[in-house]
């Protein structure tokens, strides 16, 4: 069986920070939060709660008016992301000759997918009483939009194919490709994953589930608490990321900047319970992601955490990682990034991925922000990365992804030198 290496060669995203991707990690690094206080005046009842926001995106100016006319926002975040990790990756928009692009692939992530355009669609008949609604519902709606505007507008004549799996549905997607340019079947893949959660109905279904962390004007930023004694729930959040994954011999004979190396990938099912999560269920996709890769728990010297800042999931998540990796456990650096971010649904596992490739590229892990002092005894066993920065050697770090459904996904990334070319 061919296991071929995967450069990672393309970083892009839009974030709630704005700028690009390294503007993104320094904010990571210094603890900084882009959690702000979002109050509507929606009907019935107004929203106010924490959120994070692209406030700043504009997707006219990213993608152009043509383009963006035919996309709702899960779409614009998606494309306007992958775009710059195209540019990223040193590669040309769209090749005179698209043969050399016929195995090409684009395998993307979202939960929600066109949700937006379909609440707009209900508002449009049953509020303001349109009898008639656009045309360009259906494929601004479909949940493989992003995949098929990249794949128009990039020439790629590979596999074009979307994941839904909840919060680990960019997870899987990165996954996915990574197992097609690893076996040969694509030589290039781009992947990731977005999502627009601002919506009134998606809102509030989490509320009613009671999962959201409360707060104002002055505590929003520090609403989101990972492992936190005193957490209330996760923030919830909109953006997109994309990496440009590359058969290694292909990268290196074009002159690529590799950022870094994507060796496993692991999946698993909780087979338990919808909402439930289940350590058990999480220590086999860390287990199955650290076989695929060929490494052992003393191999990996950070893990990004899913940590949604949820009574019931961090204690589990950290019960998984001391299972899997027993006395190495204590010393192995985590963090949640999703204290700064928010948690993005369909899109975490993708800036989560690329925070991961960015901590291996500085040498340099992000913080859980808002824990120092205030950690819970359930969530002890690991080391908690809370004073900032820690600039340290790493080797290979972990991206996790545990969803509703009972549906994990791991992620191995690796190190390569600063000079790879």
């Amino acid at each position: 069986m061919i296991r071929r290496r995967v450069a990672i060669t393309g970083l892009g995203l839009v974030s709630p920070y704005g700028g690009g991707v390294d503007h993104f990690f320094e904010h990571l690094l210094a603890g900084r939060s882009a959690v702000s206080y979002l109050q509507t005046d929606d009907k019935p009842r107004p929203l106010s709660m924490p959120f994070v926001s692209c406030t700043g995106f504009d997707p006219v100016a990213a993608l152009g008016k043509p383009l963006a006319a035919m996309m709702e926002r899960f779409a614009h975040l998606g494309v306007a992301a992958a775009f710059d990790a195209w540019q990223d990756a040193g590669l040309e928009r769209l090749p005179a000759d698209l043969e050399q692009r016929n195995d090409w692939a684009c395998i993307w992530g979202t939960a929600l997918g066109g949700i937006m355009a379909f609440e707009k669609g209900y508002r449009d008949m049953w509020q303001n009483g349109r009898e008639r609604l656009s045309p360009l519902g259906v494929v601004m709606g479909m949940n493989n939009a992003v995949n098929a505007h990249l794949s128009i507008q990039l020439g790629l004549g590979g596999v074009s194919m979307s994941h839904t799996v909840a919060c680990a549905s960019s997870s899987v997607a990165i996954g996915e490709a990574f197992r097609r340019v690893r076996s040969g079947e694509a030589t290039v893949a781009i992947t990731g994953g977005s999502d627009g959660t601002q919506t009134y109905g998606v809102a509030r279904a989490w509320e009613a589930m009671r999962l959201i962390s409360p707060g104002n004007e002055q505590t929003s930023p520090s609403a989101c608490r990972p492992f936190s004694s005193d957490r209330r729930g996760l923030v919830l959040g909109e953006g997109g990321a994309a990496l440009v994954l590359e058969d290694w011999d292909h990268a290196i004979a074009r002159g690529a900047r590799i950022q870094g190396e994507i060796v496993g990938y692991g999946a698993s099912c909780d087979r338990s319970h919808l909402v439930r999560p289940d350590a058990q269920g999480q220590a086999r996709a860390l287990q199955a992601a650290l076989r695929d890769a060929e490494l052992s728990p003393d191999d990996i010297d950070y893990v990004n955490a899913h940590g949604t800042a949820t009574q019931e999931g961090d204690p589990v998540e950290i019960a998984a990682l001391r299972q899997v990796f027993g006395d190495r456990a204590p010393s192995l650096p985590v963090s949640a990034t999703k204290s700064m971010h928010g948690h993005l649904l369909g899109a975490a596992g993708a800036i989560e991925a690329l925070a991961t490739v960015l901590a291996l590229r500085e040498q340099a892990i992000p913080p859980t922000a808002h824990l120092e002092g205030r950690l819970d005894p359930a969530c002890e066993g690991v080391d908690h990365v809370v004073e900032g920065r820690r600039q340290m050697p790493m080797r290979a770090a972990l991206s996790n992804s545990f969803a509703f459904g009972g549906s994990n996904a791991v992620l191995v990334f690796a190190a390569v030198p600063t000079h790879t070319h």
